[in-house]
């Protein structure tokens, strides 16, 4: 029993020290983009009927770090200001399955040809998904206000508050809104490495349509983000899980939760509800049987670990700090909470 609680710790320290260099420096550009994209530029890009605005809110969304339910106010924001049904979906599709940090941390554990796939993936979803809105949707109920994020009360603000206010965003808020389900993701690939024999999942679900809607129904209902699924894919690879069917969790999974879909058929009626689900799932098996093909019928070749391309103290100083981070924002939350 000891040495299965002591190999699950080794294996949790490793991808964490592996990913960490990767995580802080996304968290970083993730401020950036913060501080020099205002939602107001957003909105008036976003706005208005015809296809353009739907390829612009796709791309935004990209490299975005908003969970599944972080992206929902900001969407609801976009439809309040004039942008179409189809734009505001595009966003809600191609935000949550992909960020500026979760692609770094997808290079650093599964390798370039995920890191690539993976976002032009969530760019595909949501521009379908919002040609489909466009073309079968129908008006629904007014959004709710959402209310304004931190730092947007000063009108003219100062580059310095502006750079503050992205590093606090970078720093402090986006640890405290994935650290939780960061460290669970990690828990579950460690434990998921130190149990499972090699190949069990090659030989329990196969290659094929069979793994990947397995994948889906246990992606679609949980809540998880998009960079904490990126450890349990890399586990669930090296355990014998085809690519493709690990590229169906990694965007079902922060794609859609219970909370989210929920909020979607509230304020954007059932129809846009029903095409967001049908999206993700149909772009999913899609890009799942593409990536599957790729790997299996020619020599590309997806690994679960990168190599190694960081000296291993660069790792372990950035496990450390990124720790440090999440400390502060449990912390935080801690004081936060009422007595």
């Amino acid at each position: 029993m000891l040495d299965v609680l002591r190999q699950i710790a080794l294996d949790f320290w490793s991808v964490f020290a592996e990913m960490s260099p990767y995580l802080l420096f996304g968290f970083f550009v993730a401020g950036l983009l913060s501080m020099l994209v205002s939602r107001k530029m957003v909105e008036r890009h976003l706005g208005g009927p015809g296809l353009l605005p739907l390829f612009k809110a796709a791309i935004f969304g990209v490299p975005l770090p908003l969970c599944s339910c972080g992206v929902i106010p900001v969407s609801m924001s976009l439809r309040k200001q004039g942008a179409s049904k189809g734009a505001t979906l595009s966003f809600l599709l191609s935000t949550p399955q992909t960020g500026v940090d979760s692609i770094l941390v997808t290079y650093s554990l599964l390798g370039p040809v995920f890191a690539i796939f993976r976002p032009l993936v969530a760019l595909v979803t949501g521009v379908v998904g919002g040609l489909l809105v466009n073309l079968f949707g129908r008006d629904a109920a007014v959004p709710v206000e959402p209310a304004d994020p931190p730092g947007n009360g000063s009108p003219n603000p100062t580059w310095r508050k502006k750079f503050l206010d992205g590093m606090k965003y970078a720093f402090v808020t986006l640890p405290h809104d994935i650290g939780k389900p960061l460290l669970l993701g990690l828990a579950i690939a460690a434990i998921i490495s130190a149990l499972t024999p090699d190949d069990f999942f090659a030989d329990k679900l196969g290659r094929g349509l069979p793994a990947m809607l397995v994948m889906m129904a246990v992606g679609i209902p949980i809540y998880v983000c998009a960079s904490a699924s990126v450890p349990v894919a890399a586990a669930l690879i090296l355990k014998g899980l085809s690519p493709g069917a690990a590229l169906v969790f990694l965007m079902t999974g922060p794609a859609t939760n219970a909370a989210g879909l929920t909020t979607i058929w509230n304020v954007m009626g059932r129809r846009t509800a029903l095409l967001y689900l049908a999206t993700v799932a149909g772009c999913a098996l899609g890009a799942g049987l593409l990536l599957d093909a790729l790997v299996y019928n020619t020599t590309i070749e997806v690994v679960s670990h990168a190599h190694q391309m960081l000296p291993p103290a660069v790792e372990h100083l950035s496990a450390f700090a990124l720790l440090a981070l999440l400390a502060y924002a449990f912390a935080g939350r801690l004081r936060r909470r009422p007595t």
